[in-house]
């Protein structure tokens, strides 16, 4: 990290990210984020993520994540169904393979580590 710094998530423009067409179960779902932070490695990530409403599937990456606004379900594959809103902090594990349904077009802070 080159300096420390301090983003007000809510107010923070993101860049869209389109989904591939394969992940959209149902609605038009659209995806913006920013890139905050990467490690010279490029195995740490740190950024926001926000999607619109509808539902959509993904195979995740170790993820630490703050919900700022928004809400939806998470269904894991073979694990819990998670009901996330502000303020709360999920955990994802590599390999999970998730179902989102938002409900409210949600915005979280992210953590990402992938594998070495």
């Amino acid at each position: 990290m080159d300096q420390s710094f301090a983003v007000h998530i809510p107010d923070a423009s993101l860049e869209p990210d389109p989904l591939d067409l394969s992940q959209i179960v149902s609605g038009t779902p659209e995806v913006t984020g920013k890139l905050l932070w990467e490690s010279r490695d490029g195995r740490q990530l740190r950024g926001i993520w926000q999607i619109t409403p509808g539902v959509v599937t993904d195979t995740e990456e170790d993820e630490l994540f703050v919900v700022v606004s928004g809400r939806a379900t998470i269904e894991i594959e073979g694990g819990p169904t998670l009901d996330i809103g502000p303020g709360d902090l999920g955990v994802l594990r590599r390999g999970d393979r998730t179902t989102w349904t938002v409900h409210e077009t949600l915005r979280k802070a992210y953590a990402i580590t992938l594998p070495g």
